[in-house]
């Protein structure tokens, strides 16, 4: 078994990778600001106390974001720290379709992706597609409109933990490099995803679909953010939002 140390371990997709490895056996450890129990301190951001919470481990996943510029600050740091530190594995998770489509915040995954292969430190890279939540959040967050938006687009959403497992299976294996990406095990047009989500969020708002212009939503409309043929994992869309609608009802 591994010792590992989590970065973003307390977020969306840290959570249940953190489980599944510790699960599995693996002495993982969660780098944060904060202290507590089975939390590391360290601070990407500025870099500090990171030599500190890499002592004795031999695997880093790092799953932090800051949506944004920056992800390539923080994964520089952690960079440098690991150089002199004997870690034997650094597991990143990025985007399907990242150096595809042209969006400012899909340039800086790409940048550090690029620092992670260019580092010498042996890696193996996870691209995804959208996470489940991520398009619960784009219905939800129209819930003043009196109709749901829906761009004319395919996508291949995908549970959390399926990423997780699959996060898991890497951090027991041996540094791989870039690893075949990973979707959900359907693909839908986001209008078919909005049916799903009215449904389950007993929502009578009527779909409105939508062509955007700009090159990035030609991109998603050209499929570059799915996996094509391949499929990966177990949990669609609508069995998140069976789980999802049935605990906010209890809550």
């Amino acid at each position: 078994m591994r010792t590992i140390l989590v970065t973003g371990g307390t977020g969306t997709l840290g959570r249940p990778a953190t489980a599944k490895l510790r699960a599995a056996g693996h002495d993982v450890r969660v780098l944060s600001r904060r202290r507590g129990p089975g939390l590391t301190t360290g601070d990407l951001t500025r870099g500090a106390g990171l030599q500190e919470a890499l002592n004795g481990v031999d695997t880093v996943l790092h799953l932090a974001t800051s949506q944004g510029r920056a992800d390539v600050a923080q994964a520089q740091n952690l960079v440098e720290a690991l150089r002199p530190s004997g870690v034997e594995h650094l597991i990143v998770i990025s985007i399907v379709g990242v150096d595809r489509i042209p969006l400012p915040y899909y340039r800086y995954k790409l940048e550090m992706e690029r620092l992670v292969e260019q580092s010498a430190i042996p890696y193996s890279l996870l691209r995804a597609t959208q996470f489940h939540d991520l398009v619960d959040r784009v219905f939800s967050a129209q819930r003043f409109l009196p109709f749901l938006l829906a761009p004319s687009m395919r996508l291949q959403p995908i549970a959390v933990e399926d990423v997780a497992t699959r996060l898991a299976e890497l951090a027991a294996a041996q540094p791989a490099g870039r690893v075949a990406d990973i979707g959900g095990p359907e693909q839908h047009s986001v209008r078919d995803l909005a049916a799903f989500w009215k449904q389950a969020a007993g929502s009578r708002r009527p779909i409105v679909p939508i062509r955007l212009p700009g090159k990035a939503f030609r991109a998603f409309a050209d499929g570059l953010a799915m996996t094509g043929d391949t499929r990966y994992g177990q949990k669609t869309f609508a069995d998140y939002l069976t789980d999802r609608f049935k605990a906010g009802a209890k809550g």
